[in-house]
């Protein structure tokens, strides 16, 4: 493939809509850099919870949150993340963090804090980056070549979550993502929502092929200009 331009790809959605495998796969098949910066607020939320940070102390949270060192690996084949040295990608997984990460992430320092480290990250990646969030294409990347909403039914993603979270029941799966939704498109900083330049693929009809194959097409369009 002839070097083009560094293309940046934005990806934001709720939770359970196929979010994190699309970008890996799109990242993967164009050869672009990934990152999931969901993975960076959990990480930032387990360090905070390893070290005693009061979760409910929004000013406790603040203070701290320019301390844990956050790296990002960014091979859409075997993403990595670290804290301080030590790799988080496991448990930045459970549930006790999944349940404080909209608390942690509401808070502006640490919006911030991640948002800078994200920007450096997408600058710096020579080929181009796919990068996925919440608010990438309206805060983070405004500027992003493409910006891309991936949207399904709460059903459609509550059987996905519980799928990847093992044992998980649909019904209370369901009910959490809708909390952590209203949580994340209500918060002050940067609340989950579709930037007015983004295309929206509805998902909940779609195979992970299928989702995979249309981004990817809309990423070769953006590059050849059209």
């Amino acid at each position: 493939m002839e070097s083009a331009t560094p293309v940046i790809v934005a990806i934001d959605g709720p939770a359970g809509t196929g979010k994190s495998s699309t970008s890996k796969a799109v990242a993967a098949q164009l050869g672009l850099s990934y990152l999931d910066t969901g993975a960076q607020y959990r990480a930032i939320t387990w360090w905070m919870v390893t070290n005693g940070i009061d979760i409910d102390d929004p000013a406790a949270i603040a203070a701290a949150a320019g301390k844990p060192e956050i790296v990002s690996g960014t091979d859409p084949q075997g993403p990595t993340i670290t804290v301080d040295g030590v790799d988080v990608a496991g448990p930045i997984r459970t549930q006790e963090v999944s349940s404080k990460v909209s608390a942690v992430s509401a808070v502006p320092e640490v919006r911030a804090r991640i948002t800078e480290l994200q920007r450096s990250i997408a600058a710096s990646a020579e080929s181009g980056i796919v990068v996925e969030g919440r608010d990438i294409g309206t805060t983070v990347l405004p500027d992003a070549h493409l910006k891309i909403f991936l949207t399904a039914s709460p059903e459609a993603r509550a059987a996905r979550r519980s799928g990847e979270l093992k044992g998980a029941d649909v019904h209370s799966t369901r009910e959490a993502l809708i909390k952590r939704d209203a949580a994340d498109s209500s918060r002050k900083t940067s609340p989950l929502a579709k930037a007015d330049d983004a295309v929206e693929v509805d998902t909940t009809e779609l195979t992970l092929a299928q989702v995979i194959e249309c981004v990817v097409t809309l990423v070769e369009e953006k590059r050849a200009g059209k």
